[in-house]
C-alpha cells in the first residue's frame, strides 16, 4: 500500500493540525484530503509555506482558548435548575440528560457543543449534581446544576 507525505492546511480530527506533515494512504489523501482543501501534497516549494501555516496555528490556538476561557467564566456565573415530574417518594419519569443541559445553556445564551457535555450517566435523582464541560483541552469547567420535583413529593407506600 502506497503512501503520500501531505501538509496539512486545516485541522483534521485524528491526524492534526494546520502546518502538520503527514503520511496518510494514497486513496485518502487522493480522493478526500486534496479536493477538501485540507491538504496539499508535499514538494520543496510547499515545506516554505510550513513556518505561515504554524504562525496562524498559533494564533487561531491562543484565540480558542481565550475564547474558551471567557465562557468557562460565563458558564461558572449560571445556576441551572431542571422541574421534573416525580411519582411516589420522589421518584422521576424519565432523567436529566446532557441534550437537557444543552438546551437550558442554550435558553441561558451560552453556546457550547452538546459533545462537549460529559455526563455520562442520565440524572435519574432529585438534588444537586455537577457535569464536567471540556471547552478546550486546557480548560474544562464544572457546572452544577439542581433536580427539583414540580409537584409534592408524596411519600412511598409499602
Amino acid at each position: 500500500m502506497a503512501n503520500h507525505e501531505v501538509l496539512l492546511l486545516k485541522p483534521v480530527d485524528g491526524l492534526g493540525a494546520e502546518g502538520d506533515q503527514v503520511k496518510v494512504r494514497a486513496g485518502y489523501a487522493r480522493n478526500y484530503l486534496l479536493p477538501q482543501g485540507m491538504a496539499m501534497p508535499l514538494t520543496q516549494a510547499n515545506r516554505k509555506r510550513v513556518e505561515a501555516l504554524k504562525k496562524a496555528r498559533t494564533a487561531r490556538e491562543a484565540k480558542e482558548l481565550d475564547g474558551a476561557s471567557a465562557l468557562a467564566k460565563q458558564i461558572e456565573k449560571t445556576a441551572i435548575a431542571f422541574a421534573v415530574k416525580t411519582g411516589e417518594g420522589g421518584k422521576l419519569f424519565g432523567a436529566v440528560t446532557a441534550n437537557d443541559i444543552h438546551e437550558k445553556l442554550a435558553a441561558a445564551g451560552i453556546n457550547v457543543e452538546k459533545r462537549r457535555i460529559h455526563l455520562g450517566q442520565p440524572v435519574k435523582t432529585l438534588g444537586k449534581h455537577e457535569v464536567k464541560i471540556r471547552l478546550h483541552p486546557e480548560v474544562s469547567v464544572e457546572l452544577t446544576f439542581d433536580v427539583v420535583s414540580e409537584n409534592p413529593i408524596e411519600p412511598a407506600q409499602s
